[in-house]
């Protein structure tokens, strides 16, 4: 069995082979109870995560008992039926949590606090067609920037979730179709790299800089994930200075259940 270790930064699990690592995992369900019917059940036991965050859980408080032995769960309920909410299940006790951003409109995220680090995930507003709400999509932005700031001001952050944003050309199969449209605009696409540049990191593409055809979101027409035409939205981002503890980064394209799948991170 699993023994928890005790290091001077973190909790970590320590596997079999001796390696000290912690891991992370993030996945929009596009609907909790929908996915439980699609394999969740079992991919959640496989993955075996320190850290297991969702996004579009599509719940509200007491539509769902789930009962996740060992994990203590956290949820942000979406307050209009069938629409975005966050969940973490979580081996760990946080010291605090906290949903939200200091911006009551600005909602969809859940903080769990540790000793030597945040833990946010979050779902990105979508821009809309036409970028009908593209005003409050970068207004989210910028607070979310700013929050993050703060967090990482005290202590490293971990960032996951649903961000909505193919940042470059590379991360999504038609970037010239798709140019300016909700998730690919210009304006979208600028407020990632500015977060980056105040300290933190995309994970993924810190590890693997150049490959291409790697995305976990689909539509749900014109066969999009059986012919790979997907994007890449779904996101682990930390502070610069845990970039060193990225063990791995992935992207499990082969999880279904969803129109997304599921992301990973692993700290050393």
């Amino acid at each position: 069995s699993k023994t928890l270790v005790p290091r001077v930064d973190f909790w970590y699990t320590e596997p079999k082979n001796g390696v000290l690592r912690m891991k992370f995992v993030s996945w929009n369900v596009n609907g909790l109870r929908a996915c439980l019917q699609k394999g969740f059940p079992e991919f959640f036991a496989q993955a075996d995560a320190d850290f297991f965050c969702l996004q579009e859980t599509k719940l509200q408080e007491g539509q769902l008992d789930l009962q996740l032995d060992g994990y203590f769960q956290y949820w942000n309920y979406a307050e209009k039926k069938g629409y975005s909410g966050t969940a973490i299940f979580t081996k760990h006790h946080p010291l605090s949590v906290r949903y939200g951003m200091d911006i009551p409109e600005f909602g969809r995220l859940i903080t769990l606090e540790y000793e030597d680090f945040f833990l946010v995930t979050c779902y990105t507003p979508n821009a809309q067609r036409e970028l009908a709400r593209l005003d409050f999509r970068i207004a989210w932005e910028k607070a979310f920037a700013e929050y993050l700031c703060k967090l990482d001001a005290l202590k490293p952050v971990i960032i996951c979730g649903d961000l909505n944003v193919a940042h470059q050309e590379i991360d999504l199969k038609n970037p010239k179709a798709n140019r300016g449209s909700a998730g690919f605009s210009d304006e979208e696409r600028a407020c990632f790299p500015s977060l980056l540049n105040r300290g933190f990191v995309d994970s993924f593409r810190h590890l693997y800089p150049d490959i291409k055809g790697v995305y976990s979101w689909w539509s749900y027409m014109y066969k999009a994930r059986q012919n790979n035409a997907g994007w890449r939205i779904d996101y682990f981002v930390v502070s610069e200075r845990l970039k060193s503890k990225i063990a791995e980064a992935a992207i499990r394209t082969e999880v279904m259940g969803s129109d997304h799948c599921p992301v990973s991170l692993e700290l050393q």
